[in-house]
């Protein structure tokens, strides 16, 4: 096993039937273009530079929803977008639980998100008021 920092996704193009995907610590930021993968179901984006600047989290949530159609496990843990203690000390529970149900309004056939299992609940809420919950502070 060889690991390392990716600069060009472009490659993986030639691997279509690819299904788990792991591009932890690469640096990877909101303009992240993945090719077509059908069959991924599993994505870690975890510590990169992933954030809610402007509206571009949301096209790559849109993206993502696009190109790997059979996503169901999703990690963003340690990026600016995923906002928890870890990353940011003015961060807590309930702005972790706004960014989950903003990121399953978008992708919503996932099962997992982070860490945690995806709950009925959660789906509902993502479904009623997601699209609204974008974490959003003034300056």
């Amino acid at each position: 096993v060889a690991f390392v920092v990716c600069r060009s996704l472009e490659g993986l193009k030639t691997f279509s039937y690819l299904e788990v995907l792991i591009l932890d610590n690469n640096l990877l930021g909101n303009d992240l273009l993945l090719p077509r993968l059908p069959h991924l179901h599993t994505l870690t984006l975890n510590k990169n530079q992933i954030s809610f600047q402007r509206n571009t989290c949301k096209i790559l949530l849109d993206h993502l929803a696009e190109v790997v159609p059979s996503l169901q496990y999703l990690s963003l843990l340690g990026n600016m977008a995923c906002p928890n203690e870890l990353v940011c000390k003015e961060k807590d529970e309930d702005d972790y639980q706004r960014y989950r149900y903003f990121v399953l309004h978008k992708l919503t056939s996932l099962k997992f998100l982070d860490t945690r299992k995806v709950t009925r609940r959660e789906r509902e809420e993502a479904l009623v008021r997601g699209a609204f919950m974008k974490v959003v502070k003034p300056k």
